[in-house]
């Protein structure tokens, strides 16, 4: 299948580790130029780096805090100095804390609603005068918690559910400008933040990580935890040509984990 991705201009939030930064190379890999964003500019730097090995599209990057909104507006501001044009936004942002209801405070409410949605809102608002002159792709990553809840993960299971309502919404009144925006929602993806929420996992049972990892595999049909790379593809295939009748849906990837239907 033909992606047609050459010469598109993505925004890959959150693309220094992780989920972004494996998105960011597929479609680097794809032909597609690329502006990446964190707050890191090292790794940032690294990452540019790296991915202009590959001999494929064009790598910049934007050092950006996106709980800040004039970050978002100068970032926006960089990729259409850089490229010119923006076909393409994945919005991405690492995960909330972990922990009950209880123990969270009105500031920990508020630094996840800023990081998790406000910044996704922002985003888009700032990215549609681009999107809307050619028509465009916007995939929102967020959890499997917006299909099953994650005990002790409150703060993610809360804000990634507004991701889905958000972009239910926005697919209907973007359509008209040939807009094609969905939510992918990864399930567990051998990635440094499942790292840090088996460990807190195996602390709070009294357990070993492994031993977490391994009654995780268990409850996965696949028997395995996802890569990086195979959740990327999916995402690629979203934000290409070769998706065009897909629009406000919610895709999860998460290897036959949740159950419901």
């Amino acid at each position: 299948m033909e992606l047609q991705l050459q010469g598109k201009v993505a925004l890959v939030v959150a693309s220094s580790q992780g989920l972004g930064k494996a998105v960011a190379t597929e479609l680097v890999k794809e032909g597609a130029n690329v502006m990446l964003t964190s707050r890191d500019a090292a790794k940032l730097q690294a990452v540019q780096q790296e991915l202009e090995q590959l001999g494929k599209g064009k790598v910049a990057w934007h050092r950006a805090d996106i709980t800040q909104a004039d970050d978002i507006k100068a970032l926006l501001t960089a990729v259409r100095d850089t490229f010119g044009k923006l076909d393409i936004l994945v919005n991405n942002a690492g995960g909330p804390p972990a922990g009950t209801f209880e123990q969270l405070t009105d500031e920990d409410w508020q630094r996840a609603f800023e990081l998790n949605l406000l910044s996704y809102i922002r985003m888009i608002r700032e990215a549609l005068p681009d999107l809307k002159q050619r028509g465009g792709r916007i995939v929102n990553i967020a959890s499997s918690s917006v299909k099953q809840p994650i005990p002790g993960l409150i703060l993610s299971n809360t804000f990634r559910l507004g991701i889905v309502g958000l972009t239910k919404t926005l697919a209907e009144e973007l359509a008209p400008y040939n807009i094609l925006i969905n939510t992918v929602a990864p399930g567990r993806i051998a990635t440094g933040r499942l790292l840090y929420l088996d460990q807190k996992r195996a602390e709070h049972l009294g357990i070993s990580r492994e031993e977490v990892a391994e009654q995780a595999r268990n409850q996965i049909p696949l028997g395995r935890y996802g890569t990086p790379e195979e959740f990327a593809k999916v995402v690629a295939f979203l934000v290409s040509d070769a998706s065009t009748y897909i629009t406000g849906s919610t895709l999860l990837v998460d290897g036959g984990m949740v159950k419901g239907i």
